[in-house]
């Protein structure tokens, strides 16, 4: 609620820097009582609220916190104070709008991640995208409009194939939208099949599955950094999330027989984000390339499972939003400094900003999971899951395919580093500063986070031990 009141009252607050500190605040306050809410309540599924809402469909304010839940939510409540201490020195027309529909998309992420009602869960999946169309359209880059409609005509088509299988969902279930239903019922493979192409249109849509990811380098390229670091660093997770929650139990016999298929599709978009991020002159479409390959490895994960690749997709949707949103506030560095995006134009930084170079070497080995870094246990599990499932005759091809993206993914994240960084500065980069404190802050706060996962991964082991077997039983799965 934190959210939605400031967002929606931040559009009758006309300073500008009243607005940013506003914004700023109650993003900490949602901080404060989510790690309050995780830290105090500890059982598997704690009941956070559950309450009449629309009685005439049977639907419910019914919200719950369970492991994939307290990971994802405490992914949004870090990552938007972050984002906006991070990027305090931008400056936006009408910021008060700006950071009330980015609070706006806020409020809309934690509804998804909590929501044990189908019908709630569509209302704040589309909260969550509805404020980041007109963020991107009004505050973008030169080609924001054709890339924003792209993008909306994508992510609306989605929404209307999930809403019309929640629907079906919802009167086969004798009129009732509960998530608890839905478990409960006995389809045709028919009707399992048809179910799990809606759903899965939708999330694919979202994460964004090859050949469905068109959308998204354009929009990471326009979309102004704090929209990009949202979209890529929490709401590609709604697709994954989409997977673990809507999908793969409820429709989990389509799930089994199909996921050789997605599976497959997965592995293509890895390898082609991979090849084509290796030709990427632009910082932002390198790291938006990245971002496919990477969630391309948690969708085979859920396709091929384990109990060892469930939790580490959980896992890894956690590691990943906070690395990705690291990268994307180094490349709003350069380019507010330097006015430019492109590699080639770069040289040298490393010479006129030490703090930066070191901070980014540390979130760059992450994000190509070096160990005792995060994303090294996730990504480590959903390989030796893939390897190891029962579900998949594929198994070994896969994993190595999965393997060479990781390569692929060393090579250009450390040719970047190499050409933007390092040997001699030019005539753009010769009177180059180091970065603020605020970022200084920022990336600091991604790195300790970056250390402490890598190196005692038991807290979040823990919080997704008991729905990964849960998952996994739906499936029939040992």
């Amino acid at each position: 609620m934190i959210p939605l009141i400031t967002g929606l009252g931040l559009f009758f607050v006309r300073s500008e820097s009243a607005s940013k500190n506003l914004a700023f605040f109650s993003t900490l306050v949602s901080f404060a009582l989510m790690l309050a809410a995780v830290s105090v309540w500890d059982s598997p599924h704690y009941l956070v609220y559950d309450h009449s809402w629309l009685g005439a469909l049977n639907s419910r304010f019914h919200f719950a916190l369970d492991g994939m839940s307290k990971l994802l939510c405490l992914l949004t409540v870090i990552s938007f104070p972050l984002i906006i201490y991070g990027t305090w020195n931008n400056s936006y027309e009408d910021s008060n709008r700006f950071y009330g529909l980015l609070l706006l998309s806020q409020a809309g992420l934690l509804g998804v991640f909590l929501s044990m009602d189908a019908l709630l869960f569509y209302f704040f999946w589309e909260l969550a995208l509805i404020p980041l169309y007109f963020l991107s359209s009004r505050w973008g880059g030169e080609r924001r409009i054709p890339v924003t409609i792209k993008f909306f005509v994508y992510t609306f088509l989605g929404s209307l194939f999930m809403l019309i299988g929640m629907i079906i969902l919802y009167n086969k279930a004798g009129q009732s939208f509960a998530y608890s239903d839905f478990l409960k019922l006995k389809m045709s493979a028919n009707e399992e099949f048809g179910i799990f192409l809606l759903l899965l249109l939708a999330f694919a849509i979202k994460m964004p599955l090859w050949p469905f990811h068109t959308w998204q380098p354009d929009t990471y390229e326009q979309s102004p950094t704090p929209v990009t670091a949202v979209l890529s660093g929490v709401m590609a997770k709604m697709g994954v999330f989409g997977l673990l929650r809507w999908l793969a139990p409820v429709v989990p016999a389509a799930t089994y027989q199909y996921g050789d298929n997605v599976a497959t599709l997965a592995v293509i978009g890895m390898l082609y984000a991979s090849f084509v991020a290796l030709q990427q002159d632009d910082l932002k479409r390198l790291v938006a390339y990245s971002s496919i390959a990477h969630i391309g490895l948690m969708i085979l994960a859920v396709f091929a499972p384990s109990f060892s690749g469930i939790q580490g997709v959980m896992i890894q949707m956690f590691s990943h939003g906070i690395n990705i949103l690291g990268m994307w506030l180094v490349v709003n560095a350069i380019e507010q400094q330097f006015g430019t995006r492109k590699i080639s134009d770069l040289g040298g930084i490393a010479q006129k900003a030490p703090a930066l170079t070191l901070l980014l070497v540390i979130v760059a080995l992450a994000n190509i999971a070096m160990p005792l870094t995060n994303a090294f246990i996730g990504e480590f599990m959903m390989f030796n899951g893939v390897l190891g499932s029962t579900a998949t005759k594929f198994g070994i091809a896969y994993a190595v395919a999965g393997g060479l993206t990781i390569i692929l993914g060393a090579v250009y994240t450390l040719r970047m580093i190499q050409r933007v960084f390092y040997g001699e500065t030019n005539a753009l980069t010769a009177n180059a500063t180091d970065i603020s404190l605020n970022v200084q802050i920022t990336l600091a706060i991604i790195v300790v986070a970056i250390l402490v996962v890598g190196i005692y991964p038991k807290p979040i082991l823990s919080l997704t031990e008991e729905l990964s077997q849960q998952i996994l039983n739906r499936m029939n799965l040992k």
